[in-house]
């Protein structure tokens, strides 16, 4: 009993420093993107592919390989995606042109994707009930504090080593580690099916996530509803959708046929599984609000941004705390109550950053506050509901609902982007009437800095023409209406934040009925 304990810590810390690595990498890569593209000499918006390119093929990715996994065994796929990730990173690292920067960052995703699906899957097949919730909420701390870290421990690299090469070279030895440590510790699990692999499904779910992402990595937060009526945005919107609809369509077909289904449509038309859904997306909207921390602190609290990353440090530490009392709390009063509990947290988390904090203690609060509430998301519970009753398809049901939390990832920052980039472009009439308003004379300025501040609409380019007004009168004052601008797209962004927790708390209590009225029928 004891060596069959000691085998299973081991496995569940090599899922976890593996769940790290991977979720590390998409973060560490945004604090190099520009060294990046310097040295590919290509563009910002071309070398953004670098980042696009690994979140599409983590989302393609990641319900396969859960089926996979399921299938032919998870220690088999975990061993195949680390090596994948361990020989994508080698690439990147390696690559001569951006064609090949780019090809390695697709095997990388196809690597890195699935190591939290398979680690969460191995978890709920091996370990007992009582027991797995805190540890999927080490696996989903782990998963979270890596995403929100990312950016700084990529930028310590980079100022450590001088060379992007570092961030992506650095995974090869733990990937080569966690394969040997793997075929030791590891216990083979899988829940196999004798039909033949679903090729024709996978096909089709791969390419309803791909036009979806896509489409949405198109849209404009500054003109949300116009970018929306783009053709290649609804274009793709709607293409992905028709392939949506051909999958379930051909699923329902492969089930009824006895055969193995990529995705149990049984398990589709689930209610239970539709809310379980749902309330990954919204926790995928809470993480998405983090990006914007950094430029919080810079712009409405004044911190430098060589200085900006390093508060994000608050929200990560308790994000991971969150994450394992999430898990204590399914453990021993279930998932319900954890989200109940998570959802009022992260509520009153993000209502303090538009109607409180004023200075740094008061964001070191709030941000706490927030963390420890979709800390709780992260890992066991939204998991824990989403297997229930899915049998032998965890490992699918769980890369399901990677995939729907990825699409919260991905609408919520255009939406958030969308207050900020608002709130800048009316900068320049509103910093002349507040010149006005504070006495002083348009006309004594000269004509150069007024366009100069009209031109300008984002941030930097606004307070580099700033710098370049001698009256420190006129400098302090347009300064002050910097402040205040950036203050109310903030404000904006994270008080639709704490509506979404108030959504989300809705959504939790229609999931409570449902599966109330489920547990009543099996009597």
């Amino acid at each position: 009993m004891g060596t069959t304990n000691n085998n299973q810590r081991a496995a569940l810390t090599l899922f976890t420093v593996g769940v790290f690595m991977a979720a590390l990498d998409n973060g560490i890569i945004s604090a190099a993107l520009t060294t990046i593209n310097r040295s590919f000499g290509v563009s910002a918006s071309w070398g953004a592919w670098g980042v696009t390119l690994y979140s599409l093929g983590l989302a393609v990715s990641v319900p396969i390989v859960g089926k996979l996994s399921d299938k032919f065994g998870r220690k088999k796929l975990f061993m195949i995606e680390i090596a994948l990730f361990g020989i994508g990173s080698l690439l990147v690292a390696v690559s001569q042109t951006f064609s090949m920067f780019l090809i390695s960052r697709l095997i990388q995703s196809l690597g890195g994707g699935g190591i939290f699906i398979i680690g969460s899957s191995h978890v709920l097949s091996t370990l007992p009930k009582e027991k797995q919730g805190r540890a999927l909420g080490l696996l989903g701390g782990m998963n979270g504090v890596a995403a929100v870290l990312g950016p700084n421990i990529g930028s310590f690299l980079l100022d450590l080593t001088g060379n992007w090469h570092w961030l992506f070279l650095i995974n090869i030895p733990i990937a080569i580690v966690l394969i040997f440590c793997g075929v030791i510790f590891i216990q083979e699990t899988s829940n196999p099916n004798d039909g033949p692999l679903d090729f024709l499904g996978s096909l089709l779910l791969s390419f309803a996530i791909l036009s979806v992402m896509y489409g949405m990595t198109n849209l404009s937060g500054a003109e949300l509803i116009k970018s929306l009526l783009t053709l290649k945005v609804y274009g793709f919107l709607l293409l992905g959708i028709v392939f949506a609809m051909l999958f379930i369509f051909f699923e329902k077909r492969v089930e009824e046929n006895g055969h193995d289904p990529i995705l149990s449509y049984s398990l589709i038309r689930k209610k239970q599984f539709q809310w379980t859904l749902l309330i990954g997306m919204l926790s995928g909207a809470f993480i998405a609000a983090v990006i914007f921390i950094p430029s919080y602190v810079e712009q409405v609290l004044g911190i430098s941004a060589e200085k900006s990353g390093y508060w994000m440090t608050p929200l990560a530490l308790a994000s991971g705390i969150g994450a394992g009392l999430g898990g204590v709390i399914v453990d021993k009063r279930g998932p319900i109550k954890a989200l109940f509990l998570a959802s009022i947290i992260t509520m009153i988390g993000f209502f303090l950053f538009p109607f409180w904090v004023e200075n740094l203690w008061q964001f070191i609060v709030a941000s706490t506050i927030a963390g420890i509430g979709f800390g709780i998301t992260l890992g066991a519970p939204i998991s824990v509901l989403a297997t229930e009753g899915a049998g032998a398809n965890k490992g699918s049901a769980l890369g399901t609902l990677s995939v729907v939390r990825q699409i919260g990832l991905t609408i919520a920052p255009t939406i958030y982007a969308g207050f900020i980039t608002r709130s800048f472009q009316s900068a320049g009439e509103k910093m002349i009437n507040h010149l006005k308003d504070a006495g002083i004379n348009i006309n004594d300025i000269p004509l150069e800095y007024l366009n100069s501040l009209h031109e300008n609409m984002d941030q930097a380019a606004i307070e580099e023409a700033i710098t370049n007004i001698p009256d420190p009168t006129v400098q302090q004052t347009i300064m002050n209406t910097l402040h205040d601008i950036a203050y109310e797209g903030f404000s904006g962004l994270y008080l639709t934040v704490a509506i979404i927790s108030c959504l989300f708390f809705f959504a939790v209590g229609i999931l409570a009925l449902i599966r109330t009225r489920n547990k009543e029928k099996m009597l």
